[in-house]
């Protein structure tokens, strides 16, 4: 009866060892396999930004001046790939039908703006689309100039009191701007510089813009240009963005609106 008992506990023992043996090598094969996954999803291939052409039309693209995993640090890859290839060359063609549609000939996009019919859906939105993604794809680098100099940053200095504060209020202009839209620095009518933001595609060239002027920094505060690294923290994107904030192409742009 005892040796019968001692067996069965040996049994029992050996069973129990085998079990937690077969937990751990499939915990281990899981993690192995999460680790893949994530080596995956980390390495998803990303295209050519000069593979992307328009469909024929008054307005083409305008090429990007570095690929797309350039900014990985800050803005990755694929939101990158995503947002030339799909989003700024989706509003180049429908700007294009939207012209033909509206018998515009003009190819001249700042007067396009300044004179659009704000009940035009079509071109408000896809005027604007492409403007402002030409802007903005313009003014990154992964190789920028830090900080702004000369008039421009005299200008700043005159104006919001330093570079530092300046881009604390673009920062709560997009973090504030509820849903999607833009944070902007403009160039108004009388020369000074303003802080302002739109929602959607609208940019301060139009007509009755709440703060009217020419652009010459804009950020871009839709989902789709940042909600793969940052989901919903729009704020630490922001952030991000100021580290590939090339201030050379945004004095160029000062220099062309003032």
């Amino acid at each position: 009866m005892k040796k019968g008992m001692l067996l069965m506990s040996v049994i029992g023992v050996l069973f129990f060892a085998q079990s937690c043996d077969a937990k751990k090598d499939a915990a281990t094969t899981t993690t192995n396999e999460t680790v893949k996954m994530d080596t995956v999803k980390s390495e998803v291939p990303v295209g050519n930004p000069t593979d992307v052409k328009a469909d024929p039309g008054t307005f083409q693209i305008k090429p990007l001046k570095y690929g797309y995993d350039e900014l990985n640090e800050y803005i990755d890859a694929k939101t990158m790939e995503i947002h030339y290839s799909k989003h700024y060359l989706g509003y180049i063609n429908k700007l294009n039908v939207a012209l033909k549609d509206s018998n515009i000939k003009s190819n001249d996009i700042v007067e396009i703006l300044k004179t659009l019919d704000m009940k035009n859906g079509a071109l408000r939105n896809n005027a604007g689309g492409y403007y402002n993604h030409m802007l903005y794809f313009d003014i990154m680098s992964p190789t920028p100039q830090k900080v702004p100099t000369g008039e421009l940053k005299s200008k700043i200095d005159a104006t919001f009191g330093s570079t530092e504060e300046l881009m604390k209020q673009l920062d709560d202009a997009g973090a504030k701007r509820f849903g999607s839209g833009w944070a902007w620095l403009v160039v108004k009518a009388d020369g000074s510089l303003a802080v302002t933001s739109t929602a959607n595609q609208d940019n301060p060239l139009m007509p009755g813009a709440e703060v009217a002027g020419t652009p010459i920094l804009g950020i871009d505060v839709w989902e789709h240009a940042y909600y793969l690294k940052y989901q919903n923290k729009r704020d630490e994107y922001l952030k991000a963005f100021n580290s590939v904030l090339d201030w050379k192409q945004v004095e160029e742009n000062y220099r062309k609106a003032k």
